[in-house]
């Protein structure tokens, strides 16, 4: 199992119309097929910038694999990840 997540901050402002707009988009990322657990996160520590959080679950390497190649990732990546993420962080975790 692959735990792929990401902690990000939006160029919007909270609240704004484009947030909501933004991870209402983001929904489509847990409808790839290999997607499992999807779920969007809100950051509550102040022990970071970060605003919102993405997690999700594979069940392998190739479903990881899949979820990157996909036309849903690659669009949603391409049209509003890049433009409107001001910053992020990546880990992806297996268990040990």
């Amino acid at each position: 199992m692959i735990r792929h997540t990401v902690a990000f901050r939006l160029k919007h402002e909270a609240g704004s119309l484009e947030e909501t707009s933004f991870l209402a988009d983001a929904l489509v990322l847990g409808k790839i097929p290999s997607v499992r657990n999807f779920e969007q996160l809100r950051q509550t520590s102040p022990k970071n910038d970060f605003t919102f959080g993405f997690s999700m679950e594979f069940d392998d390497q190739a479903g990881y694999d899949l979820y990157n190649v996909h036309p849903l990732h690659v669009a949603f990546v391409r049209d509003r990840w890049v433009p409107e993420v001001a910053d992020f962080l990546e880990i992806d975790y297996t268990r040990l």
